[in-house]
């Protein structure tokens, strides 16, 4: 059941359902595209979340509760339905004991090999995008590799570096202070500020893909164009 809650003099949430799950993201997405059709003129943006959708309108909308009972009707009718197709993307990895590889194993009770495998061994749906520009929570990791955060975040986490929290796994865009167990190294760019304004994406995914890892050598990282940290050298 959707509902559609004021948040903000001209903004909505929306909130689908409390369970986190691909057929709900999937529907979110199908819900956000309806938006964009029904809203177009007045829309400014909208913010995918887990379970929920940040729709923030332009100053000069017509009225947010006039908007929020039309969408709350229009997006009834249609809410089971689902259009929105998923693309999948691969992305390599350099694999390292550098950081928190050999420390997973440990707790998991799994050799390092077996930690590898399993995290390239699955899809994962990317449910939301943010801490940072091209920064996706993707999900869900193997119940086996399900590690807590660091309880002291690193001042500094490299850039590219692939990492898991509980059951999610991420690569950071960019270098970052960040507090998840790092696995490895991504030789992809995840965002590419430059291409703003132009027919090229700003990222290589969007909530509701799907992402898989692909374990890669270190000279296949660099010839990728991936950048050793310090550490590694």
């Amino acid at each position: 059941m959707i509902s559609l809650q004021l948040a903000g003099e001209n903004a909505l949430i929306l909130y689908l359902s409390p369970e986190i799950s691909a057929q709900h993201l999937m529907q979110l997405q199908y819900l956000a595209q309806q938006i964009r059709t029904l809203v177009a003129d007045q829309l400014q943006d909208i913010v995918p979340s887990y379970a929920s959708l940040l729709i923030v309108f332009k100053p000069e909308h017509s009225g947010i509760l006039a908007l929020q009972a039309m969408l709350q009707q229009q997006l009834a009718l249609g809410c089971s339905e689902i259009t929105q197709q998923s693309q999948r993307i691969t992305l390599p990895v350099y694999y390292h004991t550098a950081w928190d590889l050999g420390q997973v194993a440990q707790n998991s009770g799994l050799s390092a090999a077996e930690v590898i495998e399993l995290h390239q061994a699955r899809d994962y749906r990317v449910y939301a995008i943010g801490f940072a520009p091209g920064f996706a929570y993707l999900g869900e990791l193997d119940s086996r590799l399900s590690t807590p955060r660091l309880v002291s975040p690193r001042p500094a986490v490299p850039k590219g570096a692939v990492a898991i929290a509980d059951r999610q796994t991420a690569v950071y865009p960019a270098a970052s202070p960040g507090g998840w167990n790092i696995l490895g190294l991504c030789p992809t760019p995840l965002f590419q500020a430059e291409n703003a304004g132009t027919a090229k994406p700003l990222m290589p995914f969007r909530v509701g893909d799907q992402v898989r890892f692909q374990s890669i050598s270190r000279d296949e990282f660099l010839a990728l164009g991936g950048e050793l940290p310090q550490e590694l050298r």
